[in-house]
């Protein structure tokens, strides 16, 4: 909320009093970042108190029951929560408001999103949480009961035994992380409230978080922002380092740094390295529930990578959402850090939330941690469906201070090329005339060299996504197969 009546959200500035609640020529989710109410807990919230209070009447008197955007489920039980927050904090809800809030809860309990499944309905649960708790009498009750009802069921069905949300998203990840939190905090001070058998749910709490926390640890780069796998951007859920804050202040002990060695996170299916300078992690997973592939990316066998602390290979993340032909492009595999065969995706990713076909990783092999040797190797099978029954398999080779990258793809193809999306920061400061090899430099002037065997290099411009309504310029290595094999050498010298 940049002032009395006007927002910025997803790279764009509106004033509410030039397009009201529901303007259609606005994008949707937009109007759903309008409707969330997320600035009322904001950091320096309470600078803009009067702003809020005035917000709040203006949305009850301009959006009636059951019309809008506004009244959608999932922007309900955002806002629900933004609405609880505020009062609990000490703000005056006015009685208007406080009619309203329960009518949103009423409305709420007979739209929940099972249909959609997943965060939507993970959300419509916490709503009905905080509801519950937050008013007394016997509807209450039964908003609180439903609630925790859905949490217990959807917690052990999105939340996989390594900690992962089962749609292997980082930023959704880091949502869930935030709502579970928030659970934990409204149902710790409110215990008295809370009947007597949902107790030992309550008590399984601390442990899930704590696998989360560790999952969103080993998915972040050195930076301490997450990697970009299926749809994934900053700016949308809490940073890791907030909600890490947030753990410890709701009493968590802190975690402790990491150290070199592998993470196999074995449920959700991904792997970090960190060796001495480097820190990679690969894409060895499914893309996600096979009945809920809307955040799915067509990115197995990508991986990105940091050396010195600084990113130099990325996905290329998501700016956008919708059925659009960019929304399209952002999710399919020449977007990411893996090989695309004769055009295709290796998902079927279509529409803007949809996957048709999609690729199944397999043979996944991870060899004991060695500082001088360390090898991982995977094979996925998403262009069975080909003409020629294509198969991609990759082998990651950490040794000491380079990292081989080997690929092969077997069976009928007419064209095979590895893409390596460069970050923003880092630049190509030559091509070697033969086709073979290049140098990149990393801010700080840290020089890598990547280098092909089997194959011919070529840069070409390409964009990076870091949050949604921005693209940032960059550049992707395409290194074009010559026959079936190809191997890349990103090798680094030691840090200035």
């Amino acid at each position: 909320m940049t002032g009395p009546t006007t927002f910025h959200f997803l790279g764009a500035t509106a004033s509410l009093d030039d397009i009201g609640w529901d303007e259609q020529r606005v994008d949707k989710l937009w109007r759903y970042n309008l409707h969330y109410f997320d600035d009322l807990n904001a950091a320096g919230a309470d600078r803009r108190v009067k702003w809020h209070h005035d917000l709040l009447q203006r949305w009850v008197l301009e959006n009636p029951a059951g019309i809008g955007t506004g009244w959608e489920p999932y922007p309900v039980s955002l806002r629900l929560v933004n609405w609880v927050k505020w009062g609990l904090a000490g703000n005056l809800l006015a009685p208007e408001v406080l009619i309203v809030l329960a009518a949103q809860a009423r409305w709420l309990t007979k739209r929940l999103e099972v249909h959609l499944l997943g965060n939507h309905l993970f959300a419509n649960a916490k709503a009905l949480v905080f509801a519950g708790l937050f008013f007394r009498g016997g509807e209450a009750e039964s908003w609180l009961q439903t609630g925790l009802r859905l949490l217990e069921r959807e917690t052990s069905e999105q939340i996989l035994s390594d900690g992962g949300h089962f749609e292997r998203t980082p930023m959704y990840h880091s949502l869930a992380l935030e709502d579970l939190l928030d659970i934990y905090n409204v149902t710790s001070t409110y215990r008295s409230c809370v009947p007597e058998r949902w107790e030992g749910w309550l008590a399984q709490l601390p442990d899930v978080i704590g696998r989360m926390r560790a999952w969103l640890a080993a998915m972040c780069h050195p930076d301490r922002q997450i990697s970009f796998f299926n749809d994934a951007a900053m700016g949308i859920a809490p940073t890791p380092t907030e909600l890490e804050r947030y753990a410890v202040r709701l009493r968590f002990a802190p975690r402790s740094p990491g150290s070199d060695g592998v993470t196999h996170l074995i449920s959700s299916g991904y792997v970090r390295v960190q060796s001495g300078p480097a820190t990679a992690i690969l894409d060895v997973a499914p893309i996600g529930p096979d009945y809920l592939p809307g955040h799915a990316h067509a990115d197995t066998l990508s991986f990105e990578l940091s050396l010195f602390g600084r990113r130099l290979l990325v996905n290329s993340g998501t700016s956008c959402y919708g059925a659009g032909g960019e929304r399209q492009r952002q999710r399919g595999t020449a977007a990411h850090n893996t090989v695309v065969v004769d055009g295709r995706d290796s998902t079927e990713v279509w529409s803007g939330f949809r996957a048709a076909r999609r690729a199944r990783p397999f043979d996944l092999q991870i060899s004991p941690y060695h500082a001088t040797c360390t090898t991982i190797s995977c094979a996925h099978d998403g262009y069975r469906w080909l003409k020629g029954r294509p198969r991609h398999t990759r082998k990651w080779s950490f040794l000491g201070n380079e990292l081989l990258i080997e690929d092969r793809v077997d069976g009928r193809f007419n064209l095979a090329v590895a893409r390596f999306h460069l970050h923003p920061s880092v630049t190509v400061r030559r091509l070697d005339p033969s086709g073979s090899s290049l140098e990149l430099s990393l801010p700080g002037e840290q020089c890598v060299v990547l280098s092909c065997e089997g194959g011919k290099l070529a840069t070409e411009e390409a964009w990076w996504h870091p949050q949604f309504g921005r693209s940032e310029v960059s550049t992707c290595v395409c290194a074009r197969f010559e026959g079936h094999s190809l191997q890349t050498r990103i090798k680094w010298g030691q840090s200035s």
